[in-house]
């Protein structure tokens, strides 16, 4: 998976709580188990206004043009400023999916479900958690100023804001040395392949019974 550590860009408000994971990515478009082809659907209720069929070409659908992801000063968001609650229902990984393809780097919010949670980490996407009253600071700055950028900085722990202050958020060690590192799960324990061949061998050997 693509490594995070500092992201400077343009911040969208998706200014609802609870926002599930049917919502994130609707269950007619999970088809498909390679990572790819969601990014399209993100949102896919909220930002058309004709019904999502799986097939249908984006160029013939008909965008909600108050939906705040069509709004042209959000076009090119990549952080993206959530409410409480943020992913919860079903455990589709599809949803982390569709939005790192859409474009999103990183989620900030209050509190995210668990489950959508750790899927992020699985996949690039970096949840970061601040307080209620940082969130609604930010609702209102990004809606006060039109282009208005944040820093997100995993090896500081901190959230740049335009003229240098600063918000500091908490991540566990681990999760945070393989996101800096761009591995998951599988990477990092392929990261100890050599160890573990060396393990392999020498247990055998010791046990040449067992066969390989």
């Amino acid at each position: 998976m693509k490594a995070f550590r500092v992201e400077t860009g343009l911040v969208a408000p998706m200014d609802r709580a609870n926002v599930d994971t049917d919502q994130i990515i609707p269950k007619q478009f999970l088809k498909s188990i390679r990572r790819t082809g969601f990014g399209d659907h993100l949102f896919d209720a909220w930002r058309f206004q004709d019904e999502g069929d799986v097939g249908a070409r984006l160029e013939d659908r008909r965008p909600d043009p108050e939906f705040v992801l069509n709004l042209p000063r959000y076009s090119d968001a990549v952080i993206l400023l959530a409410r409480d609650n943020f992913g919860c229902g079903s455990s589709r990984e599809h949803a982390v999916w569709a939005l790192l393809e859409y474009g999103f780097r990183a989620v900030l919010a209050p509190g995210f479900a668990d489950i959508f949670f750790n899927n992020c980490f699985k996949n690039g996407l970096l949840p970061v958690v601040i307080k209620e009253h940082e969130a609604d600071r930010l609702f209102d700055l990004v809606e006060q100023n039109e282009g208005f950028e944040l820093t997100v900085d995993l090896p500081r722990q901190s959230i740049g804001l335009p003229g240098g202050e600063t918000l500091g958020f908490e991540i566990d060690p681990m999760r945070k040395r393989k996101m800096l590192d761009g591995l998951d799960d599988i990477g990092l324990t392929l990261a100890h392949a050599e160890a573990i061949r060396d393990f392999e061998h020498a247990y055998y050997q010791r046990r040449s019974w067992l066969g390989q």
